[in-house]
């Protein structure tokens, strides 16, 4: 997707040369951090809200108020226009289909702990992966919501790391390694699911969870201090356009978050409903960290033991 709009922005523009690094959502953050004092990079496109905000409260981005400001929901956008949200993104359950039947594979999250699972589930590292932290994160706050205590959840992620095969390095080796069937469960985001089932034809089905899930909102953001900001402010307007959501939509299967779209010109499985979970969202932003600690330093590997 970021090639494809490279190159459609540069048909628009051939007098700008746009450079991109595609990396996980907390190497971005990591990588704004240490050039704060000198700023390398123009734009930020892509992550969820919650890292988005981290980067807000670190002073790290720019105020931008885009032409369209008031066409998303108060929940996507910074109340101080730092960040603006673009497409929202559920998170499913995954499955090889050509190794597991439809009517087989768990239609919610708690079945994926069966043990006829175990030594079948990829994962990818939720460390620096924003979606794999909205679910770790989505299992602990289920429990958390009532009982003010994170160890139901805890306990959940170890009988999962007990059926994991592997935790894979990024979400590209992830499907790769599905489709091999090296693992024939995983949990992962609907968009690049649809991109890996019917662009590149892999054996991929998917279910949305029963009990609801999660639903990350992803956003673009101005690098405070850019060094080539009004360009930035063009691209950011240009990838954020009715026209340019839709086109997102119908060829990388991303769900627009703006609410004045033509819904009829979206696919039409983009206006089915699913069961969404609530989340504190903040809660989850200021925890998170200390929590992904300690799943690595008490879980991760350990699961079957």
């Amino acid at each position: 997707m970021l090639r494809d709009f490279v190159a459609r922005y540069k048909q628009a523009h051939p007098e700008v040369e746009v450079q991109f690094l595609d990396m996980g959502s907390r190497e971005v953050l990591e990588r704004i951090r240490a050039e704060r004092n000198r700023p390398q990079a123009d734009l930020w496109w892509g992550a969820s809200h919650m890292t988005f905000q981290t980067a807000a409260d670190e002073n790290l981005l720019a105020p931008f108020r885009p032409t369209w400001a008031d066409k998303v929901p108060v929940s996507a956008r910074d109340s101080q226009d730092r960040w603006y949200g673009t497409y929202e993104t559920p998170e499913v359950i995954v499955y090889n289909s050509d190794a597991v039947r439809a009517e087989d594979a768990p239609k919610d999250w708690d079945e994926v702990l069966d043990a006829k699972w175990r030594d079948k589930i990829l994962i990818r590292d939720p460390a620096p992966s924003d979606t794999m932290r909205a679910i770790f994160g989505a299992m602990i706050w289920r429990a958390y919501k009532d009982t003010n205590s994170t160890e139901k959840g805890f306990d959940w992620l170890r009988k999962l790391d007990a059926n994991v095969h592997e935790y894979t390095a990024d979400g590209t080796l992830l499907m790769q390694k599905l489709a091999r069937q090296e693992g024939v469960l995983t949990l992962w985001d609907l968009p690049d699911v649809r991109v890996y089932q019917e662009q590149k034809k892999l054996p991929v089905g998917y279910n949305f969870p029963a009990s609801g899930t999660p639903v990350v909102v992803d956003c673009i953001a101005i690098v405070r201090g850019a060094p080539h900001e009004e360009e930035a402010k063009r691209f950011y307007e240009f990838v954020t356009s009715p026209e340019s959501l839709t086109y997102s939509a119908k060829n990388y299967y991303r769900i627009p978050v703006r609410m004045d779209l033509d819904r009829s010109r979206l696919p039409e499985w983009m206006n089915s409903s699913f069961a969404r979970m609530p989340i504190d969202w903040e809660l989850l932003r200021r925890q998170g960290g200390e929590w992904m600690r300690r799943w690595d330093a008490e879980i991760r590997g350990r699961g079957a033991q």
